[in-house]
Parts: structure tokens; sequence; C-alpha cells
């Protein structure tokens, strides 16, 4: 069994080059873009309040009345948290992955508000912002775009969704999924890749993820690009919003917050929804998110589909429950697609632990665990995977 490479999983077969000159090489060569995706990503709340400007610790939960409550659940749990710490501090060993394997474009679903808003969504349990002035911590890990369509996005009310967007505008950092009005929620985010194409950003959001079906946008009404169903209705609504961007050799990513937070099982409407979009949509890649853990994914017509990213960054720490799924672990997801045809020519997922509000690298057991989730899932998708020699986890073929 080989790891795949980008030859190998273009043609199907590894590709001998070693009798091709200089110039002949470059000319087989085909352009190739590298995407950075993750699972849900929350710096507010607990990690706002290690971060160098906190909001008002005060939280409207009926578990819990303050967020340093999660700083010190967290700090019980593995100990302690310096403070402040910078804003780099929280990606940890995910910086130097991201130098070392230098990705074209990176993206990350943005699990919270961002905001000094007061104006909590009455009625919800759960709660996140993160204070304008840390907004820092994400152009500490380059990062260029922010899905926006879930089911925090809004949890401090109409003015917290203004205050986000116009402190991702202010950092340069494009948002999709949200908006104050319908055109501006499903606008996608263009990203252009010097000399290679582009990557065409869309986000939707799922009532199956927690999202009150009150917070979808209209024309005159902010909120999230929330979609009605999993019907062929949607699917073409979709394709039609592909249509109108999309140019030849762009690659087209649909961010998806779907589903519960906890288990395994995909169901068949969202795997065939997925499907959908890649036939008649125009979608290359599928970037799944909403359940607290890494779930399966699957490699359909060429194109990856990735069912649930799992968190990525939270402030769960010491918060008993659910332990059978090892909510702590993720992945970061590297995705190479060929602009020219969409098709998926590798992909590569560094295991990573939440530790003290902080991205850590792991290996051994942990990420022998993750192979065998993953492996376990991928039975059903007819995928598999296996530790490098680096020890991250790459897609195989038989």
């Amino acid at each position: 069994m080989k790891a795949i490479t980008v030859a190998g999983f273009i043609m199907g077969s590894f590709l001998v080059t070693s009798t091709l000159g200089d110039h002949e090489k470059n000319k087989a060569a085909a352009p190739m873009i590298t995407i950075f995706l993750c699972g849900d990503v929350m710096t507010g709340r607990g990690i706002d309040q290690v971060l160098p400007h906190p909001n008002d610790p005060v939280l409207h939960e009926p578990y819990m009345k303050s967020a340093k409550g999660y700083v010190e659940l967290a700090e019980e749990a593995n100990g302690p948290i310096p403070r402040p710490v910078d804003h780099a501090y929280i990606w940890g060993d995910l910086l130097r992955e991201l130098e070392q394997r230098a990705p074209d474009v990176r993206i990350i679903n943005l699990e919270t508000s961002v905001t000094r808003s007061d104006d909590y969504w009455k009625g919800k349990e759960v709660l996140y912002r993160m204070h304008p002035e840390n907004a820092p911590c994400l152009t500490a890990a380059k990062i260029d775009i922010c899905s926006l369509a879930n089911n925090h996005v809004l949890d401090w009310g109409y003015p917290g969704l203004q205050e986000t967007l116009e402190t991702l505008r202010k950092i340069n950092i494009k948002g999709a999924g949200a908006g104050w009005n319908l055109i501006e929620a499903e606008r996608p985010a263009v990203m252009e890749v010097k000399g290679k194409g582009r990557v065409i950003f869309l986000s939707f959001g799922s009532t199956t993820s927690g999202i009150p079906p009150d917070w979808a946008a209209a024309a005159g009404k902010p909120g999230v690009n929330l979609l009605s169903d999993y019907s062929e209705k949607s699917v073409q609504a979709i394709r039609k919003k592909v249509q109108e961007v999309k140019q030849g050799g762009d690659i087209v990513v649909a961010s998806i917050h779907w589903g519960g937070n906890w288990g395994y099982e995909v169901a068949q409407e969202q795997r065939e929804f997925a499907r959908r979009l890649i036939d008649h949509a125009g979608i290359d890649v599928i970037h799944g998110h909403s359940s607290h853990h890494v779930k399966g994914f699957e490699v359909y017509r060429n194109r990856l589909i990735l069912y649930g990213c799992g968190d990525f960054l939270t402030d769960y720490e010491g918060i008993a429950g659910y332990e059978y799924y090892r909510g702590d672990l993720g992945l970061m997801y590297f995705v190479t697609v060929e602009p020219a045809s969409g098709k998926l020519l590798g992909l590569t997922m560094v295991p990573t632990q939440v530790k003290r509000f902080r991205i850590n690298r792991v290996s051994g057991p942990d990420a022998l665990w993750l192979r065998d989730i993953l492996n376990r899932e991928g039975k059903k998708y007819e995928t598999q995977v296996e530790l490098d020699e680096e020890g991250a986890l790459t897609l195989v073929r038989k």
C-alpha cells in the first residue's frame, strides 16, 4: 500500500520523470493549489480571557456565569495557562506546520462572535464572543478566509454580527456565510492564488447544527446563509451562485455547518446532498463541520468530502462527558487540488490536540487512534489513511 502522490493520484499510477529534462518536467507539472482547512475555531469565552484584551467575563449560560470559569477548568485539567498570552500563543505547533507546508489558502470555521456587544441572544444557552482587539490572533496564523455560517456568529445579537464583519474587514480577512442582508450572506469569498488560479469559497449553515431558523438572512435582514433543506432546489440555487462567479481553472469550496455535535454516523441526506453538489453544482471540495470530533471522509468522483472536521481550537478542556469521542484531538487538513480539473491530488492530515488553550502536534498513541478511527469510518466510504514518516496521516490507495 502506497501513499498517494500528486502524480499517482491524477494518473492512477506513479509517474517516472527521471528521464525528463528540466524544461520538460516544468511543462509536464500541472499547477496545484493546496488549501489548509480545519474544524471549528472558537477563540471566544475562556480563550478570550487569556488573550491581551478580554471582554467582560460575565456569561448568561445556565452552567457558567463567568468566562473565567472555563479557564479554571482547563487549568485544573492540564496545568496553568500564562496570562496574558500573546496573539500567536493559541496556534502553537500549527504555525510551524503552516510555514513548512506553505498552503496557498488558509481557511477556518470561525465559531464565535468578534464583538464588544452585550446584546446577547436571549434564550440561547451557549454564547461565544471574542474582543475585537484580540482579532490579531487570526492574523498571527495568516488566515485568509473565515466561514461564518454557523450557530455562534450571532450569539451577541445583530450589533455583534456587524462588529464581527467590520473587524474581519479591518484585518483584511475575508468572511463568507453571514452578512447584513441576504446578498451579502450569500456572497462567496474569492482568493486569487498568483500564477495558479482562484479559490471560490461559499459558506452555508443548516438548522441541523443548531442554527436558529430566525438567524437566516433575508432581503433587508441580517443573518447567516441558511440552507432551508437538502433538496434539489437547494442544489440548483447553489449551482446558480457558482455559475455566477466560477471561471475556468477555479476551485470551488463549499463549507457547510451541519449535523449534531456527537456521533460518527452521517445522515444519508447529507451524503446525497454532498454528492449532488459535486455532480450538479460545480463544487470541488466540501468542508463539513459542526461535530465536536473528527468524522470519516469520502472521495467522490475525485472530489473530497469532509463530513465533519471536528473541533480544532476551543475552551472545552476539563469539561466532562463524551470522552469516548476524544474531542480534544483534531486534524490540520492540507488538501491539494488541480485547478484545471478540480480533482483531488492529495490529502495530508496532521494530528493535533488542544491543551492549555493551545494547538499541539501529537504523535504516538493519539495519532494511531485518529488513524484507526478514520480507517474504521472510512470503510463505508472506501477511504483509507496511513501514518507517514513525519507522523502525518496520508490518504492511500490500494
